[in-house]
């Protein structure tokens, strides 16, 4: 198979390697949206666990600069330039809420001891909601207030807004739209001639310094990635909620690091580049584990089914 090739010196093997890198590009490219408009409509980026995003993007420039030193497929390079640029955004908006609100908690606190005794249950139970997931209680009067139902809102932040709507369905179709949007683009390129080039990529000795720091770096990476979704585990265990996540944020990254994996896997299957690609499969494909740890936590948490069951007994 890999000595299969189609017009413009592409062989097979490339052109999996690229569409698989393309709708990995556009996941991750996407991956932002859910969770920036989940936190902008809450006021309040509570749900995440900094300690999930600081391990992330630490493993994401391990993994920049291991991809720069071992010289692995163009596609997994830029996408780890760009999971760089994504964390800082994000994580720059997480630390602006939670300043934000943590400042506005001090400020109720203080009106709080000043206000009537009776009135004093009411704010407490409002206050312990709170604690829980500080925003819950804005959101969901953000919910009431609004005027109209927003189907694209629904899919994009991973909320179910209406009793008759099927969330998981909803985002089976965002993920359906990735994949078609992904491919597209690929072939796009491909009929432009973007792919024009040598039939086997220029990979440095696996013996150079400069490649074994790479490798290095990789498993570096790798590490931090298994590790990094074990904060956010840990907190939607204690806190019993997976409020203020967006649903569609780790379906989004399960399928980048799914097509990421398979962009590495195809683009060669020599001994010696598959070894090289090792901590870089274990980075994207072993953390897929953890996403779905994470899917059941959305399941088992979600207030909705909490109220079927009561109901039912």
């Amino acid at each position: 198979m890999s000595n299969m090739a189609l017009s413009h010196n592409v062989t097979v093997n490339q052109a999996l390697s690229g569409i698989f890198g393309s709708i990995s590009l556009t996941a991750w490219i996407c991956l932002l949206i859910p969770q920036l408009l989940t936190n902008y409509r809450a006021k309040s980026a509570e749900g995440l666990s900094m300690a999930f995003l600081a391990v992330w993007l630490f493993g994401d420039i391990a993994n920049l600069s291991g991809a720069l030193a071992t010289g692995l497929a163009p596609t997994a390079t830029a996408l780890a330039a760009y999971f760089c640029f994504s964390d800082i955004v994000l994580i720059t908006q997480c630390l602006y809420y939670n300043t934000l609100n943590a400042r506005r908690a001090r400020q109720r606190a203080q009106s709080t001891a000043t206000n009537e005794s009776e009135e004093e249950p009411l704010l407490r139970r409002r206050r312990t909601s709170s604690t829980g997931l500080p925003g819950s209680h804005r959101r969901n009067s953000v919910r009431h207030e609004d005027l109209g139902f927003d189907p694209i809102a629904c899919i994009v932040t991973g909320e179910d807004e209406t009793p008759g709507s099927n969330l998981w369905l909803n985002n089976a179709l965002a993920i359906a739209a990735v994949h078609i949007v992904g491919a597209a683009g690929w072939f796009v390129s491909y009929r432009v001639g973007a792919w024009d080039g040598p039939d086997t990529p220029d990979e440095p000795a696996t013996e150079s310094p400069i490649a074994v720091l790479g490798m290095a770096l990789g498993y570096l990476s790798a590490l931090c990635y298994l590790c990094a979704r074990i904060p956010q585990i840990i907190k939607n265990y204690r806190e019993k909620s997976c409020e203020g996540l967006a649903l569609l944020f780790f379906l989004l990254s399960l399928t980048g690091n799914l097509t990421y994996g398979l962009s590495v896997f195809s683009y060669s299957q020599e001994p010696t580049y598959i070894v090289k690609a090792v901590p870089w499969l274990l980075g994207s494909l072993g953390t897929m584990v953890e996403d779905f740890v994470i899917f059941y936590q959305f399941r088992i948490y979600a207030p909705n089914r909490g109220l079927k069951n009561n109901g039912a007994a």
